[in-house]
């Protein structure tokens, strides 16, 4: 059985342009839905965040009314309580991709915050691209990629890439006072950006990267993860 690494935010706050802290942290569903699915297939997986911290769910997506009714709601609770390896991080700055057979990285604001900025985020991210196993990212996730730049170059650049996009941004409220915009950002780094529907399920494959556009697309997204595990 394949061991996946799930790369994931140490954050509980996203900052705002006028400063102010939004709370976030991971969005449940990225991250419930590939661990089931994972799981169930008797895949190993070990989380890891910068600094070893526990990673925050976002309160808003285990939400009745956000992720489609109390049942949904109570199901990615259960997923979460019943996670033992989203309680014991390791640190990232310890993560050696030779250990795993594959990385995901699920969303949420959080990566907005603390991975488009960590140096080991980005070296293993680059090292995930360069090997040729598959490297899975989700909705905000993809922020993680902006660190993986050396004098402002990327080697994403060049890659199809899809993310949580402006006008998603834009219909959740929070376009106009986020300091920087994911799907901005990704263009800015050369990257070609897959759109799909707001909110429907959208994911992209080219070569080893898998990304999907928001939080519809992780359990399609983990699907096409499972087919390329070895």
């Amino acid at each position: 059985m394949a061991k996946i690494l799930f790369v994931m935010t140490g954050a509980a706050y996203w900052t705002l342009k006028d400063g102010t802290r939004h709370a976030t942290g991971y969005w449940a569903e990225e991250f419930a839905a590939p661990y089931e699915k994972l799981s169930a297939a008797g895949h190993g997986i070990v989380v890891a965040t910068p600094g070893g911290v526990v990673p925050t769910v976002d309160m808003m997506s285990l939400r009745a009314d956000v992720v489609g009714g109390a049942r949904a709601a109570l199901g990615l609770e259960e997923v979460i309580r019943a996670a033992e390896e989203v309680r014991r991080p390791i640190r990232l700055a310890d993560a050696r991709l030779e250990d795993y057979d594959a990385v995901y990285c699920p969303g949420g604001h959080g990566p907005m915050e603390d991975l488009c900025a960590d140096a080991d985020a980005g070296r293993l991210l680059t090292a995930a691209l360069a090997s040729g196993k598959p490297l899975a990212i989700v909705c905000h996730a993809p922020a993680a990629m902006l660190a993986t730049r050396i004098r402002g170059v990327s080697p994403f650049s060049g890659y199809r890439v899809t993310g949580f996009t402006n006008d998603e941004e834009n219909a959740v409220g929070l376009a106009p006072k986020a300091r920087w915009l994911l799907e901005d950002e990704l263009v800015g780094l050369g990257v070609d950006f897959v759109r799909g529907e707001m909110w429907e399920p959208c994911t992209v494959i080219d070569r080893n990267l898998l990304t999907g556009q928001n939080p519809a697309s992780a359990g399609v997204l983990a699907d096409q993860l499972l087919k390329a595990l070895p």
